[in-house]
């Protein structure tokens, strides 16, 4: 079984598939963290975010699983990640790596933002995430203030807006759901509500 979860940032999407994998005891890959991956091997060699010969490079030489989350998260991560991940040439790179992860043979729990319509087309459950701008920026805030980071709601505010934007209007896999995605605003829901939510259309999927 091969569940894609696609969906902008800070809607739930990454809890979601999580917990799903967890649930199904399928092996899960946040293909978010291989462009925060890259984008954070540009901003170590002093690189420039559209350096596209030396994002391409850095993307190839990925090991698969292997980062430091840590060093990947926060918000300036996120906004370089969305630069590197509108670079046609990097998501090219990365597509074999991400597929092969779908292919294994007991299935897998990818999530992204381009999961159902580029990566993993035949999936058996296609899941779209969504919430209003201003809630994903709550959590998003909520998120970084655990962490110890500094909070400012309407700069994270606009980043997310602009992280829609540049992700939806990107020529190359445009963040959109498939034709065939079951749409889940998770709005109004909290962690356990929305993973019920996501839990019951497997199942409907799966009949």
């Amino acid at each position: 079984m091969i569940i894609a979860i696609d969906g902008p940032a800070a809607s739930g999407k990454g809890t979601i598939a999580r917990r799903l994998a967890a649930h199904f005891g399928l092996p899960h890959l946040d293909t978010g963290l291989l462009y925060r991956a890259t984008a954070r091997v540009l901003l170590d060699q002093g690189s420039k975010l559209d350096d596209v010969e030396n994002a391409v490079s850095a993307a190839r030489g990925l090991a698969l699983l292997d980062f430091e989350e840590e060093r990947l998260r926060g918000r300036e991560m996120g906004e370089a990640a969305s630069v590197v991940a509108a670079i046609p040439q990097v998501r090219a790179a990365l597509i074999d790596m991400q597929r092969a992860f779908a292919a294994r043979p007991q299935g897998a729990v990818l999530d992204g933002r381009d999961i159902g319509t580029v990566i993993a087309p035949d999936a058996d459950v296609k899941i779209f995430v969504t919430a209003s701008p201003e809630i994903r920026a709550q959590r998003r805030s909520l998120e970084l203030r655990g962490r110890g980071e500094k909070v400012d709601y309407p700069a994270i505010l606009e980043d997310i807006k602009k992280r829609d934007r540049r992700d939806s209007e990107r020529a190359d896999a445009p963040l959109m759901p498939a034709d065939d995605a079951t749409i889940l605003d998770t709005t109004d829901l909290n962690v356990e509500g929305a993973f019920a939510a996501a839990l019951a259309i497997v199942g409907e999927a799966r009949g």
